[in-house]
């Protein structure tokens, strides 16, 4: 019996001392996990299990030594017994700060918004248009060789011809009545001055004076019929000049834009049926959906360029019959009227096309002022 008590009083003693040297051991790692608050202990039990009625104040402690920048909405400290391979686990809340949204998932803090890279899209559609452009470079080779397949929609092709030689034609009408303007300013130029040196004779030859002075009222009439037809020719050219190099012009625009779209339509078109007469497995099943949703983004694109230029064609036609008709009419007049002589006529034609004509002379210095 005294050697089982002695047994058992040294067992006793020597419960202390191992809790000291523990103790001592909890004391130095939590030294070095949280150097703020050093002199925090972690009170354990003879079994080597956390002592409950001081968890909440061991907790209160690190979560004041923690730093302020954390910003963490709650820290809880688990500790498992010393016969565990795991350590102590800080489990963290969410951030309340404002930016990316924090989400809590296995203890891990996971940022919800994705910043997006401005050089990443750059370079994305830099190859979307490289890829594009090599498809219709393509296509457009393979049709001028002959191998490839294009749309056409013949009676809209038609009428883009029909258009394309009409403004050549109307360029050159525009050519030539730019000169014929050109020769007659010239020819009223020089009648003007031939008229002010048949009335200078005039005044001068006595024994020719009259003859001098018919002269002189028929250069000066025919300057001045000039000078309306000159007039009249110029409102043509600028009607003209309208049709042809800005409505015309705008018309042939949008026919390139269709053209365009054609090229993409059928560039599309050509690889999307040469993936359908592949193989169809789990790799080539994807393309096929990708080339598809293409080609019916491009076929939108071609309809809605086709149905455009068929509009503007309409209204240009409608257009360009108004325009060419009167001036047409303005032309013949005036022309008709100032070889006939018939000055009254002529004005009359400038008035219902609504022309002024500028003062005569007053652009060109007078016959004193050229002396």
């Amino acid at each position: 019996m005294s050697e089982h008590s002695n047994e058992s009083t040294t067992l006793d003693e020597s419960h202390p001392a191992a809790e000291e040297v523990q103790s001592d051991s909890e004391e130095g790692a939590m030294a070095q996990e949280s150097p703020k608050n050093s002199a925090a202990e972690i009170p354990v039990t003879s079994n080597g299990q956390l002592e409950d009625s001081h968890e909440h104040s061991f907790n209160r402690d690190l979560k004041r030594s923690l730093p302020v920048g954390l910003g963490l909405a709650e820290t809880k400290i688990t500790s498992h017994g010393f016969d565990s391979t795991k350590e102590g686990v800080v489990e963290a809340g969410p951030f309340p700060g404002k930016g990316g949204r924090a989400q809590q998932k296995s203890g891990a803090v996971v940022l919800a918004d994705e910043v997006k890279n401005p050089a990443m899209e750059k370079l994305e559609l830099v190859r979307k248009w490289s890829l594009n452009t090599y498809k219709c470079t393509r296509q457009i080779i393979s049709e001028k060789l002959g191998r490839g397949s294009r749309t056409v929609d013949l009676e809209l092709e038609a009428q883009i011809d029909i258009l394309r030689d009409n403004k050549k034609k109307y360029e050159n009408i525009l050519k030539l009545a730019q000169t014929l303007s050109t020769q007659l300013f010239q020819m009223v130029h020089t009648q003007r001055q031939l008229g002010d040196a048949f009335a200078d004779l005039s005044l001068k030859s006595l024994e020719l004076h009259e003859e001098f002075g018919y002269n002189a009222e028929t250069q000066k009439l025919l300057a001045k019929n000039g000078e309306t037809l000159l007039g009249a020719i110029n409102f043509f050219i600028a009607s003209v000049n309208t049709l042809v190099n800005k409505t015309i012009e705008d018309t042939l625009l949008t026919v390139k834009q269709y053209e365009s779209a054609r090229i993409e339509y059928d560039a599309y078109r050509t690889d999307l049926e040469e993936l359908n007469l592949g193989p169809r497995d789990a790799n080539t099943l994807p393309k096929i959906e990708q080339s598809q949703q293409l080609f019916q983004v491009h076929k939108e694109k071609y309809d809605k360029m086709r149905n455009d230029v068929s509009i503007k064609l309409k209204f240009l036609e409608e257009n360009k019959v108004k325009v060419l008709h009167n001036q047409l009419v303005l032309f013949h007049n005036a022309i008709a009227a100032y070889f006939a002589g018939n000055q009254k006529q002529l004005e009359q034609t400038l008035k219902q096309f609504h022309i002024k004509l500028k003062t005569p002379g007053a652009d060109a210095p007078s016959w004193l002022e050229e002396q």
